[in-house]
């Protein structure tokens, strides 16, 4: 199965809210960035990364797929995908000016696109390629009722319908506010109403800094959530530490990392319960299941960051076994052949072969972006 070409994308897709804003990002649309892999024999996998849709970075992030990695891939065996990733990911060149960032993202996306050829061409789902599903039920958590932007009352009102509708018992909400006291609130008031069953994570962005969270964990301790995620900087690995042991809350991160060793380092501190990798930025799915067998040598649960909207994810989650829990944002979902979808609050398992990577041929025609 050689690989005859390697052609990059760029669809900005409109999200379910006319914006949203967390306490670092503001965005209008979610950037879908990727590569398709066609072999001699015509078959034809997709993989891509997520952003927040800005073109001109997009372009960097093709350019990189199209005028690096494809000069390296083209008439290669697409079924090689561990020698392959390790010929991009080391590759002397590449690995002097990347290692993390937009050859990382660009390098996912091709790694993705590798893992939908290989579970194509066996004609069965990633999740049953790589072994076959360790669980028949795995629980959504709905993150796009809780962003920092929402009015208190729309918060409380989306938290309720989520739980009260669409039967989710798992949500996320957002803080960050620069006076915390307005984040205890809103929590406060969302957990009044959703009531005392219903799990409630947190999520900061890296905003505060460490005497800030600490103030703000002793007076949300009565609050009973599940994870404070990315409380402070992405890489500060010690101020992570300190605050994993001066709060009852668990510490959840892994969005922000881009390799197993950025993992091992949090991991081996002590400095996080929940372990998030994502493979948009971890280089694909090779090196995500690095990091996820990782934690489970550590007996850590996984829940995958969901920066590709959970299309690979809800494959990685069925079938590994450190994975418990899934986010859920339907912004990209109705772009798919086989969308990642919720039922009652529990993810449906992909039934179609490949990594549920395959956009819409509507949604390329009008979504699509030049490559510049």
């Amino acid at each position: 199965m050689k690989i005859r070409t390697i052609e990059p994308f760029i669809l900005h897709l409109p999200l379910t809210s006319d914006s949203i804003s967390d306490s670092t990002h503001s965005i209008t649309h979610w950037g879908v960035v990727g590569a398709a892999i066609t072999t001699e024999d015509g078959l034809t996998g997709y993989g891509f990364t997520g952003t927040h849709a800005h073109l001109a970075s997009d372009r960097l992030i093709t350019a990189c797929i199209r005028d690096c990695y494809g000069a390296l891939l083209v008439g290669e065996e697409a079924d090689d995908i561990t020698r392959l990733w390790t010929k991009l990911a080391r590759h002397p060149s590449l690995q002097w000016v990347g290692r993390a960032g937009i050859t990382q993202l660009a390098l996912a996306a091709v790694d993705v696109a590798l893992w939908d050829l290989k579970s194509k061409k066996a004609g069965v789902p990633l999740w049953q390629y790589l072994g076959g599903a360790r669980t028949d039920r795995l629980e959504a958590y709905n993150t796009d009722i809780g962003w920092l932007s929402f009015s208190e009352e729309d918060l409380i009102t989306g938290a309720a319908r989520a739980v009260e509708e669409d039967g989710f018992t798992r949500i996320k909400l957002k803080v960050g506010h620069e006076d915390p006291n307005a984040d205890i609130r809103r929590l406060a008031a969302v957990r009044k109403r959703v009531g005392a069953d219903v799990r409630i994570a947190i999520d900061g962005n890296g905003k505060w800094d460490l005497p800030t969270c600490q103030r703000f964990c002793e007076r949300a301790r009565d609050l009973d959530l599940y994870w404070f995620e990315e409380p402070l900087w992405y890489d500060d690995v010690g101020s992570h530490a300190v605050l994993a042991r001066s709060t009852s809350i668990p510490i959840a991160l892994g969005e922000q990392l881009y390799t197993v060793d950025a993992f091992r380092a949090f991991i081996d501190a002590r400095a996080v319960a929940y372990v998030q990798p994502d493979v948009t930025r971890l280089g694909g799915i090779t090196e995500y299941i690095q990091v996820a067998d990782l934690a489970l040598a550590n007996r850590l649960p996984v829940v995958p960051h969901a920066g590709e909207m959970s299309q690979v994810h809800v494959h990685l989650s069925y079938w590994h076994p450190a994975s418990t829990i899934l986010e859920y944002i339907p912004w990209i979902k109705d772009h798919f052949e086989e969308p990642a979808n919720v039922r009652d609050g529990v993810y449906l398992r992909p039934q179609q072969p490949g990594a549920s990577t395959s956009p819409l041929a509507a949604s390329f025609e009008r979504y699509g972006k030049s490559l510049g």
